[in-house]
This record gives C-alpha cells, sequence and structure tokens, in this order.
C-alpha cells in the first residue's frame, strides 16, 4: 500500500498528516507545540519548485510508504496520477494499493495566509505564528483525517486507487 497526501502546497497540513500517519507526531486532547509544530519534517520548508513532486517521508509501522505532493491549483495532477498508476497496473501487472488523501478540507483561515505569507512572500516574521496558529487548531482534525485514511484503505480490500476527498474534516 502507497499512502500520499496531498493539498495546495505540500509543506503544512500534508507533512502534519506524514508525522501523524509515521507516529512522529502523537495524538492528544493538547494543542501542538510550537516546537512540535516546528519540528515536522518538511514542515513551512518547500518551495514553490518543489510543487507536483512526491516526497518521501517514510514507511509506517507496517513497511508502508507515505509520501506527500503539492498539487498547487491544477486538478489535474491527483487524476492524472490515477491514470499513470491505471496504466501500471493493466500494462505491467503493477500490483499495489495507491491511496490518495486530500488534506486541503483540514486548512484553516490562519494557516492559509500563514502559507501566503511564509512560502509565498517569504515574509516569516508574520507567517510563521499564523502558520503556528493554523497548525494548533487543525491538528486534531489531520490525525482524524490519517486514522480515517488507514481505515478506508484497509476496509476496501478490492479497490486498488483510492482517491479520499475528506469533506467533513472541514477547518
Amino acid at each position: 500500500m502507497i499512502y500520499i497526501y496531498h493539498d495546495f502546497g505540500g509543506t503544512h497540513t500534508t507533512a502534519m498528516a506524514a508525522a501523524y500517519h509515521l507516529k512522529f507526531l502523537s495524538p492528544s486532547s493538547q494543542s501542538l507545540t510550537q516546537k512540535e509544530i516546528l519540528a515536522i519534517p518538511f514542515f513551512n520548508k518547500l518551495k514553490k519548485k518543489d510543487a507536483g513532486r512526491l516526497i518521501f517521508h517514510g514507511k509506517d509501522e507496517e513497511g508502508n510508504p507515505v509520501y506527500t505532493i503539492g498539487r498547487r491549483n491544477s486538478k489535474l495532477v491527483i487524476p492524472a496520477l490515477k491514470d499513470l498508476c491505471s496504466i501500471f497496473e493493466e500494462r505491467y501487472d503493477f500490483d499495489e494499493k495507491i491511496i490518495f488523501s486530500d488534506t486541503s478540507p483540514t486548512v484553516p483561515l490562519a494557516m492559509t495566509f500563514g502559507g501566503l505569507f511564509s512560502r509565498g512572500l517569504g515574509i516569516d516574521f508574520i507567517g510563521v505564528p499564523l502558520l503556528i496558529k493554523g497548525a494548533q487548531k487543525c491538528g486534531n482534525h489531520v490525525y482524524q483525517l490519517v486514522e480515517s485514511t488507514k481505515q478506508i484503505a484497509h476496509d476496501n480490500k478490492d479497490q486498488k486507487i483510492i482517491t479520499i476527498e475528506n469533506k467533513r474534516f472541514q477547518a
């Protein structure tokens, strides 16, 4: 099984999802601390040139690879990847389940503006505090999204390519 978490930039909620999935972050009733957030691999580190790149974060406890991708505003990236996977499955006996899980619904307004200021405009002294507030606000939603993604992946035994929109985790 291959997990791919995706959103606009691929560096905030996707990084958080990968960190929860790989147990770098633990679920808690407390908000994430600034230190925990800033220690998340790839959190607020990717640039515009990284858009469309699959970023490997590690393997989970079952040995499944976990990736993230920033798709920018293109709604074409995930359908194109799904089609490519279908081609590999049909032509090359590719027998791997792939799960595409959209983290966009979990993004709160503070994180949207934080990403704009920090990644878009390079104004970290405004952007980073907003990103931290946003990450603290959405941390539990992201964790629940990850747990739901894993459950859907395991429940759908016959489906090889799964796309999850996650609208119920709206910020």
